[in-house]
């Protein structure tokens, strides 16, 4: 009995650990506990293991170097500075500003305010990579009004919460920071890479609504005439847009010359800026060459724009590190805030306090996890899964396919950062194995987890959701109607259909690999290089000249010829 339990230690000590965690107690803790309390029964029973087991009590001194480990990522700074990034543009007022210029130039179409709620949400999450600050924000500002204008209740509940959890694809991604840390795999390549997927489902909920207002026109109306206090003038933003493009096409030839391959984004930045202070201008002097709305589109856009390539762009050109470019982006945000004048002690300290707290979270979680795989691959627990893991049917896309399954399983009952932590470290060694590329397979597990958002019983994006919809009737502020609440059960069925769209895109990012795979830049096929070896006459006399050759007449290394 004892030979028997001490030779399958790693099957007992994971599932005792998924007993744990279903119990209710905190994923650190439980790793922490599972990993002292399995590391003192495996240190008893390695007699009986046959060999299996290699824990041993000085094995516990390594432990003050793991945690050093993870002190010292440099990598995982980023979390913070993201984080706080984005609670100071939530508080900003930023999102606020984004939905109602971005829902008056969509007002007149039917699910107009669908459209922009979608674009906002990529739009925050490509400035915040928070998920809780883009659907809180989202939630307050953006569901009454369409529920003022009579937008389908589970319908309006659905676009925001899945909205908002396209933080969790879209770059700067925290869970894409932590899915490259525990793949071993640069940030920089995980953003590259997430880029198109998080694009490509972007517009799957684009489509979905288009279907909807096409196939159930009343659930989503056009926003009414009264209410597009902007008015129109889509033409001058048009004009506006050709201007632009016109700038950016001379000022890149005009820069090529000096600048090579960076003379595309410097005549864009230029462009843009160009653009930017036109608007500014014409509002300020009253010139009234462009519309109200062309000007609100342009001086509310482009801020949010300007820090996004500030982030991302300097980590795609290889300017910035994703922690030196998380710094720059809360930088930016603090310089937004104050430029709106909503940069004050209290958003410092609320920012920084949420900031500590979801550090402090995600530390915790990695220093159980590291306890917990001390004593797991001493069990040969690594060894266990991938053996599991390897001998699935169908290769590569039975593993996909098998693992893909399993995470969205674990995913309603463990968080996103529970899951990154405990489960990709384990599957990671089989998937290399298999000769998966990591970034790929992080893409994928990034796709999957963002389900964990959507679907009961711990869809947080559902609850933060929930935490800002009417309860209870009200009156609403425009109207003066009384409004019905929104009902729990509403906000479930609405997130329905977008949990399907993300399988959907699961299943796209494992049948079209080159979403994903051009974060590796232009293939290169070896035999169309020609090497060439220069002619050198200087050294003809020498060694028989190196341009022609090593056959006779060319380099001889023999001894030399005798008189």
């Amino acid at each position: 009995m004892m030979e028997l339990i001490a030779q399958n230690m790693a099957p007992i000590m994971f599932v005792s650990l998924i007993f744990f965690l279903l119990a209710g107690y905190p994923a650190a803790f439980s790793l922490a506990a599972n990993g002292l309390l399995f590391f003192v029964i495996g240190v008893e029973l390695a007699p009986y293991s046959n060999n299996t087991i290699n824990l041993s009590w000085p094995l516990l001194n390594a432990m003050p170097e793991r945690f050093w480990g993870v002190l010292s990522n440099e990598t995982l700074l980023a979390i913070p500075f993201f984080t706080f990034m984005g609670i100071v543009l939530e508080r900003s007022g930023m999102a606020e500003d984004l939905l109602d210029t971005i829902g008056q130039l969509f007002g007149p179409v039917r699910g107009g305010l669908a459209y922009a709620v979608i674009i906002v949400g990529a739009l925050l999450a490509a400035t915040t990579g928070v998920v809780a600050a883009s659907v809180i924000a989202m939630g307050l500002i953006s569901l009454p009004i369409m529920l003022r204008y009579g937008y389908d209740r589970s319908l309006a509940s659905g676009v925001i919460a899945a909205s908002g959890t396209l933080a969790q694809i879209i770059p700067p991604s925290l869970v894409l920071i932590v899915l490259a840390d525990q793949l071993g795999r640069s940030v920089g390549d995980m953003y590259r890479g997430a880029m198109l997927p998080g694009l490509v489902l972007t517009g799957l909920y684009f489509a979905y609504v288009m279907l909807v207002s096409i196939f159930r026109p009343n659930s989503m109306p056009a926003l009414p005439k009264e209410a597009r206090t902007l008015g129109s003038g889509v033409t001058s933003l048009i004009v506006a847009l050709v201007l632009a493009v016109a700038m950016f096409w001379f000022g890149r030839d005009w820069l090529d010359a000096e600048h090579g391959k960076n003379s595309g984004i410097l005549a864009a930045a230029l462009a843009v800026i160009a653009i930017y202070v036109m608007a500014i201008l014409d509002k300020s002097l009253k010139i009234n060459l462009m519309s109200r709305l062309a000007q609100q589109v342009v001086i509310v856009l482009i801020p949010p724009l300007a820090l996004i390539f500030l982030v991302l762009g300097t980590i795609f050109l290889g300017i910035a590190t994703p922690t030196e470019g998380g710094a720059m982006g809360a930088v930016g945000a603090l310089v937004m805030a104050a430029a709106k004048r909503r940069l004050s002690f209290e958003v410092i300290r609320s920012a920084l306090a949420s900031t500590t707290r979801l550090a402090s979270f995600v530390m915790f979680i990695l220093l159980g996890a590291r306890v917990f795989s001390l004593t797991f691959y001493g069990v040969n627990g690594h060894l266990w899964v991938e053996h599991l893991l390897t001998s699935l049917p169908g290769g590569e896309l039975g593993f996909l396919i098998v693992i893909s399954l399993m995470v969205f399983l674990l995913a309603f009952f463990l968080d996103f950062f529970e899951l990154a932590f405990i489960i990709v470290p384990l599957l990671a060694p089989a998937a290399e194995k298999l000769g998966i590329d990591l970034i790929w397979f992080g893409i994928i597990l990034g796709v999957n987890m963002q389900t964990s958002f959507m679907h009961p019983p711990f869809g947080f994006a559902l609850f933060y959701l929930r935490s800002v919809a009417a309860r209870v009737p009200y009156i609403d502020k425009v109207t003066g109607l009384t409004m019905a609440p929104v009902k729990t059960s509403q906000i479930y069925w609405g997130a329905v259909p977008f949990v399907l769209i993300q399988i959907l895109m699961i299943a796209i990012v494992i049948g079209f690999p080159g979403l994903v795979m051009h974060y590796k830049g232009p293939q290169i096929d070896p035999s169309t290089v020609d090497f060439t070896i220069p002619n050198m006459p200087g050294l003809d006399s020498g060694f028989g000249g190196l341009g022609g050759g090593l056959g006779a007449g060319g380099m001889n290394f023999g001894p030399p010829p005798s008189n």
